[in-house]
């Protein structure tokens, strides 16, 4: 589906909606217009250093395998896999 017939399709469905939800709908266009782009979300210094490290591990090996993972979460928090 080219940019044309998106635009056609969206302008189609917005225009079949009733009022209260042609509204709800504009609210979350709008929301969405107006929020970071996917690739531009911005992240914590803390987020982003904590997420460097973990790449950087990763490419020295230090990796877990996931059951490696679940038996040492399983250990540590017992009581919520009961």
């Amino acid at each position: 589906m080219n940019s044309a017939e998106i635009k056609l399709d969206l302008f189609r469905k917005i225009d079949n909606l009733d009022n209260r939800k042609l509204k709800e709908i504009y609210n979350s266009i709008v929301g969405l217009l107006n929020s970071p782009s996917a690739g531009e979300t911005s992240l914590s210094p803390e987020l982003k250093a904590a997420l460097d490290d973990a790449l950087d591990g990763s490419k020295k090996g230090q990796v877990s395998t996931h059951e490696e993972v679940m038996q040492r979460t399983r250990k540590k928090y017992s009581n919520l896999f009961k």
